[in-house]
């Protein structure tokens, strides 16, 4: 077999033309492989595995379309006995040699007896840890305040960095992104050492993710990205810069701004899924405002995790390079990228020739270095975190204090004692104590009349204080007022969904209210009763019947006087009975004015009694469910402050 011949990629193959040498062992790899995975020391030795070549070969013309690596881990012994090992690597590489693709199949399950033997990923760092089970709390209790889409975001995160912990921590996968034209491509075969990916003219040339694994192990994140094993290579294994990269996994992803809108997206699914991110520019479209709206700006928090690489500087003359390279730093700045200069986290930028080969051996140290760190993973969640909880933050971050104080509260319950007729109430109490005390002390002549003015009106009465509004069946409206005063007042400077549930909670409890206030006033009208009568009651009964009994002992003797049966003498008779008629009305106002503190008082405890029932049925039905409320979003913010690792919340809740 000629050399010539073996680097030949024919677009397609005739039947029976294939060279039947290498059909056959190939045949017979396909044969092999479902029973058992092939092993390299077992080398193709049985004859009748030749005649089913031809019919093999004849289906062959689709297979080149499915890129493999098998060629370039398998036939280096096939090559090094015809002298053309190097032109059959690199050509291998790329899946395009129609004479062994009967060997299509064998990278695809070969990885899988080795994956069993490969460490899943650790548990994250203790911080991380303690952020993502925040969230998950956060998730859990704010379902039934806020929707599955407010949520998604969230939840996508959450799902993302378990699926990312159960798989290899040793590897860290580095996605390169980049416009059309920008030469990403180019760069990726330049660090893979060998050409991998398709370059050219034709845009857009890379329609499909690519993935250039440099160590086992590899294939659960690949399953992860979505990427079939033709679509999965392995560099040269005489490729010096092999061991600097041990654990990588780089990926080149489609145009960013293809016109293919299935390349785009497939981009998109990729990015969100990869550890890293190389992103190369050119210097014609290195201020895309569609890499930078759409990409850089949403992804600036995730700077540490983050390359910009300047691609194409060979074309730039002189110190145009350095001039371009500084307005892109201010670019990414305005972005709100940091930059990871002197030492500080963030970004890397480096500029570069992928064509020329300059410069890529610094980025090739920098991915080096940053894989043998294994934190990128880790570094990612986190960033994603940050990003989600900055998502999150309008519907959990309130504008100031929030929360119901002691006046808010004092507020409400006033309303409600007013709504009930606490203040009518207890003035009715005074006026009846009295009413009681000018009854019991007032002169029997007084008394007298009035019950000979009941007698001569049937059905009259003594006049009663007719009750002022207040007193009346609590109106709904002054009620519905007092609790959306009081929710209103609650929810002010709460987000959104919280502020609707405040609401929500005091308008279910205010659904009764009103009709136990009703009870409330009924039940203490008749708990009231009878005003009590004070201890010196009696004693002034006792001095109003003595005064009634000078004044008849003073009539009498004047009218005996007048009469003649006693000796004349009108003044001292006179003076007694006038001593009875001045002195029982001035028993009488002495006692109401005595009686004014009692009655006072004991007017304002009737009307403490009621507005504290009031009080009680009011925080009962509407302030304890705001309360309630108001604890779930404490406990909320409180997670969602775990999820920020403690940064940048400061509102509070009363």
């Amino acid at each position: 077999m000629s050399a010539a011949g073996t680097a030949q990629p024919p677009a397609s193959v005739t039947p029976g033309k294939s060279r039947p040498t290498r059909s056959t062992p190939a045949t017979r790899t396909r044969t092999e492989t479902p029973p058992r995975p092939p092993r390299p020391e077992s080398p193709p030795t049985t004859p009748p595995a030749t005649p089913p070549a031809p019919s093999r070969a004849a289906a062959l013309p689709p297979v080149p379309a499915r890129p493999t690596r098998a060629p370039s881990r398998r036939a280096p012994d096939t090559h090094a006995a015809d002298g053309s090992a190097a032109p059959a690597w690199d050509d291998g590489l790329i899946a395009r040699r129609v004479n062994e693709p009967a060997e299509d199949e064998v990278p695809v399950e070969e990885p899988e007896p080795v994956e069993a033997y490969v460490p899943i990923g650790g548990p994250y760092g203790s911080e991380l840890r303690g952020r993502l089970e925040a969230l998950r709390e956060l998730v859990g209790l704010s379902r039934t305040r806020l929707d599955g889409k407010t949520l998604a975001e969230a939840g996508r995160v959450l799902d993302e960095a378990a699926a990312r912990q159960r798989l290899s921590a040793r590897h860290t996968v580095v996605a390169i992104a980049g416009a059309t034209g920008s030469g990403k491509s180019t760069l990726f075969n330049a660090l893979a050492g060998t050409h991998i990916s398709e370059t050219g003219l034709r845009r857009p040339t890379t329609g499909a993710p690519i993935a250039c694994s440099w160590t086992d192990g590899a294939a659960g994140l690949l399953d992860r990205l979505g990427l079939p094993g033709r679509l999965r290579r392995r560099p040269l294994p005489t490729d010096p810069n092999a061991e600097a990269l041990q654990g990588l996994v780089l990926v080149d992803l489609p145009d960013l701004d293809s016109a293919v809108v299935e390349h785009r997206r497939q981009a998109d699914r990729v990015l969100a899924l990869v550890d890293a991110v190389v992103w190369v520019v050119d210097p014609e479209k290195y201020a895309d405002a569609v890499l930078h709206e759409r990409y850089l700006r949403p992804l600036a928090g995730h700077a540490e995790v983050t390359f910009v690489v300047l691609n194409q500087v060979d074309r730039l003359p002189g110190d145009a390079a350095d001039q371009v390279l500084d307005d892109l730093r201010r670019l990414l700045d305005e972005d709100g990228m940091a930059l990871g200069e002197h030492g500080e986290p963030g970004a890397t930028v480096v500029s570069l020739s992928a064509l020329t080969g300059q410069g890529v051996g610094e980025l090739r140290d920098l991915l080096s270095r940053f894989v043998q760190e294994r934190g990128a993973p880790e570094r990612r969640v986190s960033a994603d975190l940050d990003a989600a909880a900055a998502e999150l933050r309008p519907v959990y971050v309130a504008a100031g204090r929030t929360g119901l104080d002691e006046r808010a509260r004092e507020a409400f319950t006033d309303r409600l004692a007013a709504a009930v007729g606490a203040a009518a109430a207890g003035e009715a109490a005074e006026r009846e104590w009295r009413r009681n005390a000018g009854r019991a002390c007032g002169t029997p002549w007084l008394r007298l009349w009035r019950w000979y003015e009941g007698i001569r009106i049937p059905g009259r009465e003594s006049p009663q204080p007719v009750p002022p509004p207040e007193e009346e069946v609590t109106a709904r409206q002054r009620v519905e007022q007092a609790v959306r005063l009081v929710a209103d007042e609650a929810a002010t400077g709460l987000p959104a969904p919280w502020a609707q549930a405040v609401r929500e909670a005091a308008v279910r409890g205010a659904e009764g209210l009103p009709q136990a206030l009703d009870e409330l006033a009924v039940r203490a009208e008749a708990e009231r009763g009878t005003s009590p009568r004070p201890a010196w009651w009696p004693a002034a009964v006792l001095v109003q019947a003595a005064m009634t009994l000078v004044q008849i002992v003073g009539g009498l003797w004047l009218v005996g006087q007048i009469v003649g049966v006693l000796e004349p003498g009108l003044l001292v008779p006179a003076l007694v009975m006038l001593a009875g008629i001045v002195g029982g009305p001035l028993v009488e106002w002495a006692c109401g004015v005595a009686a004014r503190g009692p009655g006072r008082r004991y007017g304002q405890e009737a009307e403490r009694r009621l507005r504290e029932a009031a009080a009680g049925c009011g925080r009962a039905r509407v302030l304890d469910p705001i309360a309630a409320e108001l604890l779930r979003y404490r406990e909320v913010r409180e997670q969602y402050v775990a999820v920020r690792g403690g940064r940048g919340v400061r509102a509070g809740v009363s």
